[in-house]
């Protein structure tokens, strides 16, 4: 099994990465000092996925930690997995990028993204190297420099990245020069934003007032769902290349919703049942999706779900389909067997069964939407343009973004209305995009 580099960068990424450490280093068994106190040899089997085994017997997560500012990568070594970390895996500058993309997305110095990891370049070229998965505030600010240089170093291997939203002024600007970067330098995007964080909270757990510990653990408990067949062995694993390949039909169309089952108040948990067909109407629900937008008002290009715990395949296998029998009117027509499945068999601890889904949906055009018709607002007025343009950049990088939004938008309406009578050749549109 190849090895995952992990790169976290923000005050987002850095309190979402280190929720999800937590959640897999329990997971497989690891204590906060990064020795194995686990009950199973499966918790052992690919450990090396995530890990690298030091002397004594510690093993550490292969991880890189990246802020502008010290605050956040501070606020990780002093909590209960601190020390876990290599300390010169530890990246950090004196000032933040203050929510300015030009700042933080466009010049992080390179020199601070080369040799996180000794040897980190060597399992690249020898295709050891598997996987760059960022959990990362892009539209903050920070984040899109590593991303643009790793594809470029990194050419060829997998990149999945989680994209939250935030809640600055500025953030049509940092989003639309973000997922400019995006739709060309990787390879699967998980789209997930607070708006959708938060009303999970209120209407599915009737969390009063949530906390961002909260918000973390839901995004926490998805990535390491998503990474569940990478590090545990099942009964039919899917690997992120897998998925990508599966997921994205056409290239620049790798934006992806999630959602998790179960999502159960915490007075109701011990009323529930947990069983396949519950769990698949769940992670199913549009209430339940990780992303702002109603997949109902879109159509499904494709989809993949991970179930974990002891189930049936033929039971998992009779929901699927039966779900798109149900739901056909969803589902594109023109792409046959469009939804993927896997199964692990060790399921998140506290639970008995879980599921993740992922979906493709042509209604991610509804935030891209939104945050660009909020950019264009702006930018005609060319408001706070001056704190970009500032720091070197040119108004032509936005009028670009802004095309590539929109173009971004366009396909995501070909393909909702396309049927099989079009015609559509995959093999023309990758060869395009090449």
């Amino acid at each position: 099994m190849r090895e995952i580099m992990h790169i976290q960068v923000g005050q987002c990424g850095n309190q979402i990465g280190s929720k999800f450490w937590e959640v897999i280093s329990d997971e497989h068994g690891i204590d906060p000092t990064g020795t194995y106190c686990g009950d199973s040899d499966l918790q052992l089997e690919r450990i090396n996925v995530y890990y690298n085994e030091a002397a004594g017997g510690r093993y550490v997560p292969r991880a890189a930690l990246i802020d502008l500012e010290p605050g956040s990568t501070d606020w990780v070594r002093s909590g209960r997995f601190g020390t876990i970390f290599r300390p010169d895996n530890f990246v950090c500058g004196k000032g933040g990028a203050a929510n300015n993309w030009a700042k933080g997305g466009r010049y992080v110095p390179r020199a601070a993204l080369i040799d996180l990891e000794p040897g980190s370049t060597d399992w690249v070229r020898s295709g050891r190297f598997g996987t760059i998965f960022r959990p990362d505030n892009f539209v903050c600010g920070k984040g899109g420099a590593a991303n643009n240089w790793a594809k470029v170093e990194y050419s060829g291997k997998r990149m999945a990245l989680n994209l939250q939203v935030s809640d600055t002024v500025v953030e049509p600007y940092n989003c639309t020069l973000a997922i400019h970067l995006l739709v060309e330098n990787t390879d699967e995007t998980y789209i997930i934003d607070n708006e959708a964080l938060y009303d999970i909270c209120f209407h599915t757990l009737r969390l009063s007032t949530p906390t961002n510990g909260d918000l973390n653990h839901l995004v926490s408990a998805t990535m390491s769902g998503i990474t569940t067949c990478l590090r545990f062995p099942g009964q039919l694993n899917a690997d992120l290349r897998k998925l990508a390949v599966n997921m994205v039909p056409f290239p620049r169309l790798h934006f992806f919703m999630t959602g998790f089952a179960p999502l159960t108040s915490r007075g109701s948990q011990w009323y529930r049942n947990l069983t396949v067909p519950e769990l698949t109407q769940q992670m199913f629900d549009a209430k339940n999706m990780m992303a702002a937008c109603d997949p109902r008002h879109g159509r499904y290009l494709t989809a993949a779900t991970v179930f974990r715990g002891k189930m049936s395949m033929k039971e998992v296998d009779e929901q699927m389909l039966n779900v798109q029998n149900k739901n056909s009117r969803y589902f594109v027509e023109w792409i046959p067997n469009n939804v993927k499945t896997a199964v692990c068999d060790i399921p998140p601890r506290g639970l008995k069964m879980s599921a993740i889904f992922m979906g493709n949906n042509t209604a991610m055009q509804e935030p891209f939407k939104r945050v660009g018709e909020q950019f264009s607002a702006m930018f005609r007025r060319r408001a706070f343009l001056h704190w970009y343009t500032g720091e070197g950049m040119d108004e032509m990088e936005f009028t670009e973004a802004e095309s590539n939004m929109s173009d971004l938008v366009s396909e995501y309406q070909q393909y909702e209305e396309a049927t099989v009578e079009d015609g559509i050749n995959f093999y023309e549109e990758e060869e395009e995009e090449a």
